[in-house]
């Protein structure tokens, strides 16, 4: 049987207000060509299917079209909700696909999903478990204790739902796993809506040790394989959505298995989404103009940091947005803010009044005003986030 492993579409997702919908669409052209060409017999889609709990109805329509289309010809799909998906909104028109092979499952169920496919003649059980929030588990996790014991007794309701649903498995059907949870052991990026208290919400590995031959996760956007019984997988987001995912290749995950047998796992790099670049110019807007008269990375979105000596103007920035769409974020770095940083690094003052001694300093004595102190540390809380972010991107 050869399972095609997707997941976090996040449908409708924009990028500083830049829809992605015209890549969304590609992606899913791409996604059924995949799985044609590759004689899928079943696809799993691990959550996420859109970005917010109310999505616009172009994304709707696009997730039915794309349904429709992967299912032609008798072929399965399994669709579990994720962190972001409304679970009713998902499940809602089941009535209406169920006889197409499309199972839709918004809230935890006690039943593996049976299902057979033509060309093989083989069957999976899956147990199929959507994103389980303390709501969705239909009971209150947080009780009086620290965050170990939280944390153990969600994972201990994640593997009891798992083991419940895995009694279904036999030694005669491909019994699979899938879920949108955050497992320890896997790597974060910035585009993911946390899903965790301080860790309180992640789970153990050895709550999916149910015996699956594979195990197909959703959550994390980058592709990566988590350590544990089997083989355990998030297959990642086929688009970049952040700029900490600046540089990943996306794929989707091909797993060819048979009763009782190891999966084989082949990873399908995808083409379709623009990829998300940081430009860091040192040699100030002269060598910004220049790569935009070079033409470089032309169907990117940028993340621009440029170094300057003098203030940007608004008619700098304006020319910027002009050149090229693609600009996303701009962001001036003079010598000074990264000498204060420094400063800041070597001494016991608060960085607030560390700023607040720059600003007297550059205006001959003026106060800064608390909304400029609090902008400065908001741009210095991103840059420390993103550069951590890079700093794990071996982030999967």
């Amino acid at each position: 049987m050869r399972i095609l492993h997707t997941g976090d579409w996040h449908l409708g997702r924009t990028l500083e207000g830049r829809s992605r919908l015209a890549e969304q669409e590609r992606f899913l052209d791409e996604l059924v060509k995949l799985a044609d060409d590759q004689q899928a017999d079943l696809i799993l889609m691990a959550g996420d299917v859109y970005d917010s709990v109310n999505p616009p109805a172009s994304a709707e329509q696009l997730f039915y079209e794309a349904a429709a289309r992967l299912t032609e010809g008798g072929r399965p799909m399994v669709v579990i909700a994720g962190n972001h998906d409304q679970p009713e909104r998902v499940a809602s028109v089941t009535p209406l696909v169920a006889a197409r092979g499309i199972t839709l499952i918004g809230t935890p169920i006690a039943d593996a999903v049976t299902v057979a496919t033509a060309r093989t003649g083989e069957t999976a059980k899956i147990a199929a478990l959507p994103y389980p929030s303390e709501a969705r588990l239909n009971e209150l996790l947080s009780v009086d204790g620290d965050e170990d014991q939280l944390r153990r007794a969600y994972s201990e309701r994640v593997g009891k739902l798992m083991k419940m649903m895995a009694r279904e498995f036999s030694p005669q059907t491909v019994n699979l796993a899938m879920s949108h949870i955050y497992v320890l052991g896997g790597v974060e990026s910035d585009s993911e809506r946390p899903i965790q208290v301080g860790g309180a919400y992640t789970v153990d590995p050895s709550a999916l040790a149910v015996g699956a031959d594979y195990t197909a996760l959703g959550h994390l956007h980058r592709s990566q394989a988590v350590k544990g019984e089997g083989m355990i997988r998030y297959s990642g987001s086929p688009l970049a959505y952040s700029f900490s995912e600046a540089g990943q290749a996306k794929s989707v995950t091909m797993v060819d298995v048979s009763p009782g047998g190891a999966p084989v796992i082949e990873e399908l790099f995808l083409s379709s989404g623009r990829p998300l670049v940081r430009w860091k110019a040192k040699g100030g807007l002269d060598e910004v103009y220049r790569w935009l008269d070079e033409g470089r990375d032309p169907e990117a979105f940028i993340d621009l940091e440029v170094s300057l000596t003098e203030a940007m103007g608004l008619a700098d920035i304006q020319r910027l947005r002009k050149s090229r769409d693609g600009i996303v974020h701009i962001r001036p770095v003079y010598p000074e803010m990264e000498a204060l940083e420094l400063e800041s690094e070597r001494s016991r003052l608060p960085l607030p009044d560390l700023f607040r001694k720059f600003y007297q300093r550059q205006t001959g004595g003026a106060e800064p005003e608390d909304h400029l102190v609090d902008l400065f540390l908001e741009l210095v809380e991103e840059e420390e986030s993103e550069s951590e972010s890079d700093g794990t991107e071996v982030k999967s």
